[in-house]
């Protein structure tokens, strides 16, 4: 359950994940709430496909889980992996950075593709009636009709106020929300793959216990 909120539809955070086909929109919202711990509310859009890749490259890069033939997020890592040299394990703040401080254009246009397919997407539960159509999402929701959680330009994406206390305040259920929801999803295109929920984070590494006389 999503915890509720008397003035905010949040049920249609639920409803963004009906019908999907690719791992973006979970990426997407993980992406969100982990830029909102630093208290940004106006963030870089390529921060944010930067953040889904980093979320995404241990699943991908250490177990080999697989998102599905079409999905663009395993082949952008794919890609990022052999253009950056970025090791397997490496953490995932520390992925997420080089791929914004890149200075390849063939790294930008790999996180470019989800510029066009996923923040309005995203958005449709909030904007049924306009049927996925990028312009009139964007022109919508600048001005947060429909109390839609944020407002889309061509460079950024902005936290609407009237969210930015809820998202950050549930920030830990919404994340396990979403990670149960994607393991679900990765589970049906991995039948054959075990423990599918702990195959999506990097666990902390342990420090080595100190050697006693």
């Amino acid at each position: 359950m999503i915890p509720l909120h008397e003035r905010l539809p949040v049920n249609l955070l639920a409803a963004s994940f009906n019908n999907t086909s690719a791992t973006y929109k979970y990426y997407l919202l993980l992406s969100i709430l982990s830029e909102l711990e630093g208290e940004n509310t106006v963030i870089p859009k390529h921060w944010i496909f930067a953040g889904m890749v980093s979320l995404a490259w241990y699943t991908v890069n250490y177990f080999h889980v697989s998102f599905g033939k079409q999905d663009q997020l395993q082949r952008a890592i794919s890609q990022i992996q052999e253009l950056e040299g970025i090791t397997i394990d490496e953490k995932q703040e520390l992925v997420k950075q080089k791929i914004i401080n890149s200075l390849n254009p063939s790294t930008a246009r790999a996180i470019q593709y989800f510029d066009q397919e996923v923040p309005h997407r995203y958005l449709s539960p909030w904007f049924a009636e306009l049927k996925g159509n990028r312009a009139e999402i964007y022109r919508c929701s600048a001005n947060f009709e429909n109390d839609c959680p944020y407002a889309l330009n061509e460079q950024n994406l902005t936290i609407n106020p009237r969210w930015h206390g809820y998202l950050v305040e549930h920030a830990g259920i919404l994340k396990a929300f979403c990670y149960w929801h994607l393991s679900l999803y990765l589970q049906k295109h991995n039948p054959n793959v075990p423990d599918i929920p702990y195959k999506l984070i990097k666990p902390a590494r342990r420090n080595k216990p100190l050697k006693t006389a």
